[in-house]
Order: structure tokens, then C-alpha cells, then sequence
């Protein structure tokens, strides 16, 4: 177990985190040199490679953060909304992310093809999000108990490599409508 950061280089960490997030979402993440983030994060060179020594451990803390967040809105609306009205708002917002973060999304998936580890990690956080969601619906018959987050997750994954075809926003809203229909009891 790794001590804990003192509270500046908690900040760097994170400035370098939050600026290649806002990098990968612009698509400019493979024209920059590995050491212009730490410029562009304003902190010294060392320092980023002391936290990430290569770009691809920088990619693997963005795409962390990216899932953690993901998952904490799963859990966050689990305790505010009733539970089928939860698991709606959870998908469609995870639409909305990639619709938003298309060129994170895309740079992401380039840089963590060859980290399955990291992959399966993020992986199976969200589908324990989306499990949480789904028994909460099924608890109050809201849901069948007879289909699992896998394949939610499917849909959603057919979602994100579809995100290239002309009419794709209107296309996985109404993909997110064919899985809720089709998980409602008959």
C-alpha cells in the first residue's frame, strides 16, 4: 500500500489529470510530446513522470477518474429517485457523457486497448453500478429479474462504437428506450 500524497502533490497530480482530461476531450492527446502536459498543467517535468511515468499511466488515471465518477452518479441516484426513474437517468447520462466527452471517449479507448486490467477494473465497477440500479427496480417490480447488467452494459458499449454515424445522439436515446422497454416486466 502506497502512503498518501502530501497536499501539493495531491494538486499536481490532479492538475495533470484534469488537463489531459480536458486534452483527450479536444482529440489532441497524440499531437502533444508526453512532457507537454506538465506545461500545460503548470507544473515541472519530473513531476509528472514521478506520477505517471509513461502516457499510458496517465491515460489509466484519467480513465479511473472517469469511471469513479460514473459510478458515484449511479449511487448518488440510486438515493435521490425512485429506483426504475434511477437506472433511466444513470443510462441516459452515460449518453450524455459520451455525447459530450466524444473525443475522451476515443482517446481512452486507443491508449487502454493493451491494459485489460485496468479495462476489466472499470468494467466491473460499472457493472456493479448498473447491477445496484437494475435489483433496485427489480425490488419494486419495476424490472424483470430475468436479464443482467451485462447486457446493459452490451447496449451501452454498442452505443459508445456506434458515436460515428450521422444521427448517432438521436440513435442511442432511442436504444437507452428499446433496453428500458425491453427490461420492464411483460
Amino acid at each position: 500500500m502506497s502512503k498518501p500524497l502530501r497536499a501539493d502533490a495531491r494538486r499536481n497530480r490532479e492538475a495533470l489529470i484534469a488537463k489531459a482530461r480536458e486534452v483527450f476531450d479536444a482529440g489532441d492527446f497524440f499531437t502533444l510530446r508526453f512532457d507537454d502536459f506538465a506545461g500545460l498543467a503548470g507544473v515541472g517535468t519530473g513531476t509528472l513522470y514521478r506520477h505517471f511515468p509513461t502516457r499510458e499511466a496517465l491515460a489509466e488515471a484519467v480513465y479511473h477518474g472517469e469511471v469513479a465518477a460514473l459510478c458515484d452518479r449511479a449511487r448518488e441516484l440510486r438515493a435521490t429517485l425512485p429506483a426504475e426513474e434511477a437506472l433511466e437517468a444513470f443510462l441516459r447520462g452515460v449518453v450524455d457523457h459520451m455525447h459530450t466527452h466524444r473525443g475522451l471517449a476515443q482517446t481512452l479507448a486507443t491508449l487502454m486497448a493493451g491494459h485489460t486490467g485496468a479495462l476489466a477494473e472499470g468494467s466491473a465497477a460499472m457493472e456493479q453500478a448498473v447491477t445496484d440500479l437494475m435489483a433496485a427496480a427489480v425490488r419494486t417490480g419495476a424490472l424483470r429479474d430475468d436479464v443482467g447488467a451485462g447486457a446493459v452494459l452490451v447496449a451501452l458499449h454498442g452505443i459508445g462504437a456506434a458515436h460515428d454515424r450521422p444521427d448517432w445522439r438521436a440513435e442511442a436515446d432511442g436504444v437507452i428506450t428499446l433496453v428500458l422497454d425491453g427490461l420492464r416486466p411483460r
